[in-house]
């Protein structure tokens, strides 16, 4: 995204109402996996931090309890 970073993006996403979409579940994976960046990762408006390397496994899983919180 040459113009816009996942940040940028998600924080604009936010400013929508629920039903454009601003509640919508993301996920940030990032090669940062450091407590400062899992921090602005949340702060920005992603539920859940994932770092790279990506292990299927656990992609698979955080998002399963996204799509089903219970």
């Amino acid at each position: 995204m040459p113009a816009m970073n996942g940040y940028m993006l998600i924080q604009q996403v936010r400013t929508l109402a629920p039903e454009q979409g601003g509640s919508i579940r993301a996920i940030a994976l990032t090669a940062y996996a450091g407590d400062t960046n899992q921090q602005q990762v949340l702060a920005a408006g992603f539920q859940k931090h994932i770092s790279k390397p990506i292990e299927p496994e656990l992609l698979v899983e955080t998002i399963a309890r996204l799509v089903h919180p219970h």
